[in-house]
């Protein structure tokens, strides 16, 4: 995606629209881009939170885990529980 166009969906999604908040989501997730991923949950968009809980626990990174359970993330709170009782 050319750069400018990225700039026009964040503009966009701080505006509150879900289709560009939705296509940042798709984006952030097919790259592994955890720091998108955080803006979009500070936006409020629980498919990048429920993204991130993903990419988070196969990582094994409790920190992000707990950021996100501290949140209100219960999925983030279930994993997090996972991977301290292995």
């Amino acid at each position: 995606m050319i750069e400018s166009d990225q700039s026009g969906l964040w503009e966009l999604a701080v505006n509150g629209n879900s289709d560009a908040i939705d296509q940042l989501v798709e984006l952030a997730a097919g790259e592994g881009d955890l720091a998108t991923l955080r803006r979009l949950v500070d936006l409020g968009s629980s498919d990048a939170t429920d993204v991130l809980v993903e990419l988070a626990g196969e990582r094994g990174d409790v920190d992000e885990l707990r950021r996100l359970a501290d949140l209100g993330s219960s999925d983030a709170a279930d994993v997090l529980n996972e991977l301290m009782s292995e």
